[in-house]
This record gives structure tokens, sequence and C-alpha cells, in this order.
């Protein structure tokens, strides 16, 4: 498989745009589709600045805006836009604040799912997490998101516990130790 990881850019942002077009949102806990084609249509570089700004706010699923984190965000990419994937952390700690459910989330458009590239596209932030300081990554997806459970698990995702959310959902909170599941890139 060649796939790889990309920083978001001006020369594939229509790429990514075009997904966002047909309504999926890398965000999977709410759809931020409109905001970011409202900012590509007004200014392509203002969507990339946004995708990697370090400081400021986010909005949360709730409507809450919160300290944006340091994070590193990449375009998955199999010569063409497939996803994206982004690790969130707290410098010099492998610890998160309440609101910030795991280390690492991703989002493949829907006409690439099924192929592995979730999974690839998680191994290779591996050693990302690990350049950044981190030893041990939490990741949590909903019980019933059982291609989300074999992508964490296949990089060696060990599940620590169920939690039951407000709203009564289960969410399955798995750890990864980075240095035991790092391995040399293929």
């Amino acid at each position: 498989m060649s796939l790889r990881l990309v920083a978001p850019n001006l020369r594939d942002i229509a790429d990514y745009a075009a997904a966002l077009e047909t309504g999926w949102s890398p965000d999977t806990t709410r759809d931020v589709s409109g905001e970011q084609l409202a900012l590509y249509r007004g200014d392509p570089a203002s969507l990339i600045a946004e995708l990697t700004r370090q400081d400021g706010t986010i909005t949360l699923a709730t409507g809450e805006a919160v300290r944006r984190l340091p994070s590193r965000v990449f375009w998955i990419d199999d010569g063409e836009f497939c996803g994206s994937i982004n690790l969130r952390f707290m410098p010099g700690s492998d610890e998160l604040p309440p609101q910030v459910s795991g280390h690492i989330g991703y989002a493949v458009v829907p006409w690439k799912r099924r192929r592995g590239y979730a999974t690839e596209a998680l191994r290779q932030i591996l050693p990302v997490a690990g350049a950044n300081g981190l030893q041990r990554l939490r990741l949590v997806c909903d019980e019933d998101n059982e291609p989300s459970r074999r992508v964490i698990i296949a990089n060696g995702g060990v599940l620590e516990r169920r939690d039951l959310t407000d709203g009564g959902k289960a969410k399955l909170r798995f750890r990864i130790d980075v240095a035991g599941v790092v391995r040399s890139p293929r």
C-alpha cells in the first residue's frame, strides 16, 4: 500500500474541499464541512491556516469554545485525498484535559473506506506521537464502531475501560504504548 500522510497544503486543498462538498467532515463529533467550505471559498490559504494553527480556541460538539491543544494534522493520501488524521497533545505530558476524549482522531472519506487506510494512517502517526514526547496514547471510539475498534487494536490498542456518556452512549477507551508499537517505516 502506498499510503502517505501529508501536511495540509495549497496544492491539494481543492481535493480536500471536494470531499467537504460531499458532506464528509474530518470531525467525527460535529459536522464542520460547512464552516471549512466557507473558509475555503473565501481564501484557501485561510483554511490551511485554520487547520494547522496551534493557538486560539476550538468549538466542541456541545458548542463550548475551549483552548486549542497543540496538534499535528495530516491528510491521508494514496495519490488522491482519502481523509485526515490528527494528533492532539499537551507538551510534556501523556494526559489530556477532560474535554479531549483522545490523542488521535481520524476520518476516511466514504469512498475510500474498507481498504485499511485508517489502520495504516494510525500506524504512520505513531512515530509522530513519539517524536512529540508521547509515550502512552488514549484513543476512544463508540462501542458500536467496530471498524474503528479494529483499527485501534491492529495498532497495539489495549482496551482499558467502557464508559457511558451523559446521553447513555457507550464509549471504549483504549491505550497504545507508543514505544511498544512504533516500527520502522515500510
